[in-house]
Order: structure tokens, then C-alpha cells, then sequence
């Protein structure tokens, strides 16, 4: 059974434009490259060719995950999000108890993580330790750099 991907719809539509983008301009250029080079002759010595063979392979591959990701996307209605306990779209505001500095973020899917904007990935080790935790809950989790305790201050929308 395939992984389900949970996503905003402002996520999902995201993944949309780059999937149309990559098939209608990517995949055309390279394929236009590939001619150009297979015509200046000899391709067992041709680094052009090469390289756009394996940027073709690239752009497949990259088409092929994202056409993925959304036959398997699960919509999230955000009405319907909860504060009760911690989840997807939740923004989170956490104390870190070895140094009491204070993180504030929201939990998104993989595809729409940007930490620059404060959205953090559920599958990363901080939210992977607090996801279903409670306001006032204290957790390990464990990063690179060691086990950390958290502490879940505040859980909203």
C-alpha cells in the first residue's frame, strides 16, 4: 500500500505547477538538447550528450515522484484541525528545557517544509516527538546532535 502524503491544498497545488512545469517546459528543453547534441555526431565521446541524457533521467525521476505524491495526497481540511493535542497545521510553540530558549512553528507535510518560513516537516525528529503530544507535555527528542527535552507550550491553528 502506497505512503499517504497529507497536504494543504495551497500544498497541493504547489506540487501541481512544478509537475506541469517540469512536463511541459523541463522535459521538452532537454529533450531538445539531447537532439541537438546526438546531431554533432559521434555520442561515445559526446559530454554534451551525456549530460543531457542525465539530466533527462533526472527530470523523469523527479516527475515520477511528484506525479506520486499527488495520486497518493490526502487533502488536509484545516477547518478541521484541532488545538487539543499537537498535529498537521498546528502551529507549535515549544521550550527547550536544557537551554529554555523558545521554538515556534508549524507542522507540515515534507513537500511544503521551509524552516526560513517557520514550517517544519512532521517528519523530522522535533515533530515526529511531539505529534499527539498535549499542551504542557515535556518530550525527548532525539537530533544530530543528541536527545533534546521539549516542553509543548502552546498549540493552535
Amino acid at each position: 500500500m502506497p505512503d499517504i502524503h497529507y497536504l494543504t491544498a495551497e500544498g497541493m497545488e504547489k506540487l501541481k505547477k512544478e509537475l506541469d512545469y517540469l512536463v511541459s517546459v523541463e522535459r521538452p528543453a532537454i529533450s531538445k538538447q539531447i537532439g541537438e547534441a546526438r546531431d554533432k555526431g559521434d555520442l561515445s565521446e559526446n559530454a554534451e550528450y551525456d549530460a543531457a541524457r542525465e539530466a533527462q533521467g533526472m527530470c523523469e525521476l523527479k516527475i515520477s515522484k511528484l506525479k506520486d505524491l499527488i495520486a497518493n495526497a490526502k487533502i488536509i481540511d484545516e477547518s478541521k484541525v484541532g488545538t487539543d493535542k499537537v498535529q498537521l497545521l498546528n502551529k507549535v510553540k515549544l521550550q527547550n528545557l536544557g537551554n529554555n530558549s523558545i521554538m515556534e512553528f508549524t507542522i507540515v507535510a515534507e513537500s511544503e517544509a521551509n524552516i526560513a518560513q517557520g514550517k517544519l516537516a512532521s517528519s523530522t525528529p522535533i515533530a515526529k516527538a511531539i505529534l499527539g503530544k498535549k499542551k504542557g507535555d515535556v518530550v525527548e527528542a532525539r537530533v544530530p546532535n543528541g536527545i533534546i527535552k521539549l516542553k509543548v507550550l502552546e498549540i493552535s491553528i
